[in-house]
């Protein structure tokens, strides 16, 4: 993991502020030989896992976001020049990897058409009816969706924290590239223990 870019700016971050956002970790695109399978897909659950139990002991909102195309393929747009036919309505492929500590309490971002999380859907409104401005954003692909939904949450004036070790991509490559960029000034770029000792550092230091 490369180093921070800058340390989080803990006098900021408050607990009622901040969700866990966990992107697309869905059959299609997590589970093997699935048509779009991630390296690294399923690697990352037990990571994902210790956020969303950090989460829960604070009570913060857990969202998971699913994308979901029409049978007919009419919201594909141009993604069909790039990808294959993935994650459509009703299928097996929408449904949320095995293994993901999902309660019947979490939220669910569905009928997610691009790759970024807020194009089309109730994100912002839902992190806006909550006061939410502190946003830990987990899940694949790490340069696809992760990045693009970190790109606009950060243009919409939410702190991003992407922690490392719970996003995945396609290649190495790939990963490190998206992280550099994403590191610059789209968010504070870090890892799980880090994440995880955020309220207990900010005790420490009052």
């Amino acid at each position: 993991m490369q180093p921070l870019s800058r340390p989080l700016p803990l006098e900021r971050i408050r607990i009622e502020d901040t969700a866990l956002l966990v992107i697309d970790m869905e059959r299609d695109f997590v589970d093997a030989g699935a048509v779009q399978e991630t390296p690294g897909g399923r690697a990352i659950v037990p990571a994902i896992n210790r956020l969303i139990a950090w989460a829960r002991t604070h009570r913060l909102p857990v969202i998971f976001t699913h994308e979901m195309h029409r049978a007919d393929l009419s919201d594909y747009g141009i993604e069909l020049e790039f990808d294959p036919i993935h994650c459509l309505e009703a299928t097996p492929g929408c449904e949320l990897t095995d293994g993901l500590d999902v309660q019947p309490h979490d939220w669910h971002i569905r009928s997610k058409r691009r790759y970024d999380c807020f194009l089309g859907t109730d994100l912002d409104l839902l992190l806006r009816s909550r006061r939410i401005a502190n946003l830990v954003c987990c899940g694949v692909t790490t340069h696809c969706c992760v990045m693009s939904t970190v790109y606009t949450a950060r243009n919409l004036d939410y702190r991003v924290i992407v922690p490392s070790d719970a996003v995945a991509a396609v290649s190495p490559e790939h990963q490190a590239a998206a992280l550099l960029c994403m590191s610059d000034v789209f968010a504070y770029v870090c890892d799980v223990d880090t994440v995880t000792r955020i309220w207990g550092a900010k005790q420490a230091a009052a």
